[in-house]
């Protein structure tokens, strides 16, 4: 179960549930896509298309030069001191490649989309079907949601418990912004809501259902909008993967010069525990993202060497304190409000 933070505006979580349906498609796994603000036929038509391995190979080839153009600009400009320090790599995986690649300046094929099975579930349509009514002491359209999925891992042949006939598959299930206001709950507009058990029940259940079952499902949330933190918390708990999306539309760092090769951070709050006591810890807690012309990559966060004098005072003092919470990419930190020396 992975469970995403939305960013303020919902552009690049909405991004990351798309490439979530597009690796499945593209695998050939059964989809179950759910929403209350988007119909799910309308996400279909705008998953991302996927990028041939000599396509990706060719992208990469012209961002590999034009960052061996800037590094050699840069060591025309950067102290002598600094040249012989080993660089680091900005990609996580940058020498394994994991899954499949795809351009978000182009949408998936639609004889592509029609080469796998496609369930949707689309909750003003399913409201309307039925009166709305309560179920396991849980808002309607949860229980709505709970018994549809329910179904389709009973009667296709994902019921990891039950011996299966067919060729084995794997079920994709893609929630958007569960919890809204959208979906009938009220956990986003009060800090004493009137259900406060509802989402927390809907995840218990759906979380059992993942695990007698071949399947993997993705939740995004707008995490935001929720006051109460008990609430957080309790997702957090029954959610095997937790991680966060912060843009920077909007905020100061926007137009920050320490992060202008950046749209926003990734904040990775939970990773599985598999067959063991303790979650491995990856070496890079300090992520970011950004958006190019094809491509949407995560990288890890690198702070410029040294500010120019054009640089405000409270951007020196922002690098500072940057500087205590990172834990990697930085040769030596900064103590109080001096600059950093690399």
């Amino acid at each position: 179960l992975v469970f995403t933070e939305e960013d303020k505006y919902g552009l690049y979580s909405n991004l990351l549930f798309k490439y979530f349906l597009a690796e499945g498609i593209v695998c050939g796994h059964d989809l179950f896509v759910a929403s209350a603000k988007e119909h799910p036929d309308n996400i279909r038509k705008e998953l991302p298309a996927p990028l041939l391995d000599d396509a990706y190979g060719k992208e990469l080839g012209d961002e590999a030069a034009a960052a061996k153009s800037e590094d050699f600009q840069d060591s025309m400009k950067i102290a002598w001191r600094y040249q012989n320090l080993p660089k680091m790599e900005a990609s996580p995986t940058t020498h394994t490649k994991f899954g499949h690649y795809y351009d978000v300046s182009k949408k998936m094929s639609p004889e592509l989309c029609q080469s796998v099975k496609w369930h949707s579930f689309y909750l003003h349509e399913e409201l309307s079907l039925e009166p709305g009514m309560k179920t396991w002491n849980m808002n309607s359209g949860y229980a709505r949601l709970l018994q549809s999925i329910q179904r389709i891992i009973s009667q296709e042949g994902f019921d990891g418990s039950d011996p299966q006939k067919k060729q084995r598959n794997v079920l994709r299930i893609g929630i958007q912004s569960l919890g809204s206001i959208l979906w009938g709950d009220d956990i986003c507009c009060s800090d004493t809501p009137e259900d406060i058990h509802s989402l927390t029940k809907f995840l218990y259940v759906l979380r059992g259902l993942l695990r007698k079952s071949l399947s993997a499902c993705i939740i995004t949330v707008p995490a935001h909008l929720i006051q109460n933190k008990a609430i957080m918390e309790r997702v957090t708990n029954l959610s095997d993967v937790v991680v966060g999306l912060e843009s920077f539309i909007g905020s100061e760092r926007e137009t920050n010069p320490l992060y202008k090769d950046y749209h926003g951070l990734v904040h990775v709050h939970q990773i599985p525990r598999l067959n063991s006591l303790i979650c491995d810890v990856s070496d890079t807690k300090d992520l970011a993202f950004r958006l190019k012309r094809k491509l949407f990559t995560i990288e890890r966060l690198h702070l410029p060497p040294d500010l120019s004098d054009t640089v405000s005072r409270a951007s020196k003092q922002d690098l500072a304190g940057s500087a205590k919470l990172l834990s990697s990419g930085c040769g030596a930190m900064a103590i109080g409000k001096k600059h950093l020396d690399f």
